[in-house]
């Protein structure tokens, strides 16, 4: 199966949002944001070492391999090789070898013995003859060295019986057996020519699926059995122990892929890998768990209908990793898969290996055209063709490809036991590497998640800003209607009046009474409803209704102000406030001070307007010096400069006249309301 091209960018499913909450809501929150980016944090750090532990592992196993091929090679020269064999059927109910005289032929080892004309299973006898090394010392022991021999294996010298290996009556699925040393007993030994016979039982070619698994004999080596030992130790780690460990592995990474991408099923590639990892280490069933309650054509039926499941993993994998969905495809090879058995079925038990290998074939072309139609995807969705993708895909074709051939022709040892062990570490490897990229995304997201929770947290808080300004603008609406409102009333029914009083009393003093009745009515009214005025204008109608009051009182005035257009602009509420200031003031100088003449000046210093008021009257008594804020309306005129955040200072001394000094802000808000 080929391995997994390299990382590639995550879709992602859109977050979900939540609401702004209560504090604690929030600190809950945030806490477990906290947790699963510090977990995802951790799920990748492990992923990393679990990643380079399987390069390193890959490299070892390679090693081992290459090892061993050179071992076995230096290992020859001392030993005593038999490649070629006397080959006779066994007789249906013997157990004993043919005798010596029975024609037989001669074939090389290693050998598949042919598929018999009757019957479902095979029973040949070789025979072979070695000899005693010379020189060999008493301490020095021989032993038989048989590195593949399927399925039942028997082994007699000089007519003994030395060893049996496998059973002849179990309904399992058949399985080659490991490696077997069999040390050579002296007593059986003689000083010349030895006679050795072997008989293997399995099941012929043609009612296999694979080639591996029909009856067969490897080449036989006699030697000193401390040297086999350790051939028989390297063959035995490769052949069963790396294999059974491997197959675990990818049962194991595959299981735990393919939950994770069922339950992210936005990430499809993850599930149809989980089930191609499974699905191939399945497929090695046999080879570690032999006993399996059922026929052999039962098993050999399972490993082809297996072999087309793994064949849509893989082609649905290649395909949906580079985002390609194509639904004619996924009903073929689901129709694929149930026409395998119908195929076997129909081309009877004798031609089951012809129609193993066309299928064998086809899957393999499949394959070939999904990895092809995989790289293209890539190149046109990123620009360029992804060098790590080639390599993984040329490296786990390769082994597949032998696999496939091992399964179907003869292959050297070697090699099968090197394209057996590449597989599936190409498979953990990719595995590892969809972790890994699992692993990325799931940072990448609650990194995501974290900054979008921020904005959502940044908005919220915006929303409510905006939702306070809208009611507090609101507020300010109504208020304003309502001054409005009350300001009409006023001057339509208590303004009307007051004229009525004004125009048709007798009485002088009530008609000017009704007169400054209603002029307080109008600034009200003004500073309920007015717009904000220019500040030249303001200062003009103060200077006329000033200057006229102090003339009306026979007090001589005098007004000193800018005459220039003077650009500032006063609020109404803040025109009305200093409006009664100056008139508080005023109407002190008429009643109290006794003064002759008033001096009125204005100017403005560093945006600051500053008024200035100084009579030459007699000035504050004595008695009342400690008491200004209790009388004459100073307390007043003082708390509404302080509402337009301006000051109010009264200077006197008795015989010496009042000064008072008016400072407001021009740029300030506008005064509180009267």
């Amino acid at each position: 199966m080929p391995a997994m091209s390299s990382l590639r960018p995550q879709r992602l499913c859109r977050p979900r949002t939540r609401a702004a909450g209560p504090p604690h809501a929030a600190i809950a929150a945030h806490r477990a944001s906290s947790f699963a980016a510090s977990a995802a944090r951790a799920w990748a750090a492990f992923l990393a070492v679990t990643w380079a532990c399987a390069r390193h592992a890959l490299a070892l196993v390679l090693a081992l391999a290459a090892g061993a091929a050179g071992a076995a090679a230096a290992d020859d020269a001392g030993m005593q090789g038999l490649t070629q064999a006397w080959a006779v059927d066994a007789a249906p109910g013997r157990v004993a070898p043919p005798p010596a005289d029975r024609p037989g032929e001669l074939r090389a080892l290693p050998d598949v013995p042919p598929t018999p004309a009757r019957g479902a299973a095979v029973a040949t006898w070789y025979r072979a003859a070695f000899e005693l090394p010379p020189g060999l010392g008493d301490e020095t022991m021989l032993a038989l060295y048989v590195e593949r021999a399927c399925s039942v294996l028997e082994v007699r010298v000089n007519g003994q019986l030395l060893a049996r290996a496998g059973d002849r009556t179990r309904r399992a699925g058949p399985a080659c057996l490991p490696p077997q040393l069999l040390p050579l007993p002296p007593a059986l030994l003689e000083p010349g020519a030895n006679a050795l016979h072997l008989r293997i039982d399995g099941l012929p070619l043609a009612r296999v699926a694979s080639r591996r698994d029909a009856a067969a004999l490897s080449a036989l080596v006699i030697g000193p059995r401390a040297e086999l030992a350790q051939r028989h130790a390297r063959a035995t780690l490769l052949q069963l122990y790396a294999p059974q460990a491997l197959a675990a592995a990818l049962l194991l990474t595959g299981g735990f892929v393919f939950v994770l991408g069922w339950r992210h099923r936005g990430d499809s590639p993850m599930a149809w890998y989980g089930a191609l990892a499974v699905g191939w280490s399945l497929l090695e069933l046999q080879r570690w768990l032999p006993g399996l309650p059922m026929s052999p054509a039962a098993a050999q039926l399972l490993q082809l209908t297996l072999l087309a499941g793994v064949t849509l993993a893989a082609v649905q994998f290649l395909l949906r990793y580079a985002h390609q969905r194509s639904r004619w495809a996924a009903r073929a090879l689901a129709l694929q898969c149930a026409l395998v058995p119908a195929s076997v079925a129909l081309a009877g038990a004798d031609r089951l290996h012809e129609v193993a290998a066309a299928w064998t074939v086809t899957f393999a072309l499949q394959i070939v055209a999904a990895a092809i139609a995989h790289l293209r995807l890539r190149r046109r969705a990123e620009g360029r063709l992804p060098r790590a993708a080639v390599a993984l895909l040329v490296l786990a074709g390769g082994a597949l490809a032998l696999e496939l051939a091992g399964r179907w022709a003869a292959v050297p040892v070697g090699v099968a036991v090197a394209a057996q062990l590449a597989v599936p570490l190409a498979l953990i490897v990719t595995g590892l590497r969809q972790m890994r990229r699992h692993g990325q995304a799931l940072q990448a997201s609650e990194a995501s998640r974290a900054q979008l929770e921020r904005r959502i947290q940044e908005a919220t808080a915006q929303i409510e800003h905006n939702f306070r300004q809208l009611a507090e603008l609101r507020v300010e609406q109504v208020t304003a209607q309502e001054r409005k409102r009350i300001a009409g009333d006023l001057h339509d029914d208590l303004g009307a009046k007051l004229l009525t009083i004004v125009h048709t009393s007798d009485d002088p003093r009530i008609a000017t009474l009704a007169r400054e009745a209603l002029e307080e009515m109008r600034l009200s009214v003004r500073g309920l409803t007015g717009r904000a005025m220019r500040l030249g204008d303001a200062l003009g109608d103060w200077r006329a209704e000033l200057m006229g009051r102090l003339a009306q009182s026979g007090i001589e005035g005098e007004w000193h102000a800018p005459d220039d257009d003077l650009p500032q602009v006063l609020p109404a509420r803040a025109y009305v406030q200093t409006t009664r200031i100056l008139r508080e003031a005023t109407n002190n100088i008429v009643k109290h001070s006794r003064a002759s003449h008033c001096r009125f000046s204005a100017e403005l210093v560093e945006g600051d307007l500053r008024i200035a008021i100084q009579d030459n009257g007699r000035g504050i008594p004595m008695e009342i010096d400690g008491r200004l804020d209790r009388g004459h309306g100073l307390a007043s005129m003082k708390q509404r400069a302080k509402q337009m955040r301006g000051q109010c200072l009264v200077e006197s001394a008795p015989g010496h006249g009042t000064v008072i000094r008016l400072t407001l802000p021009l740029d300030g808000p506008a005064a509180a309301p009267p």
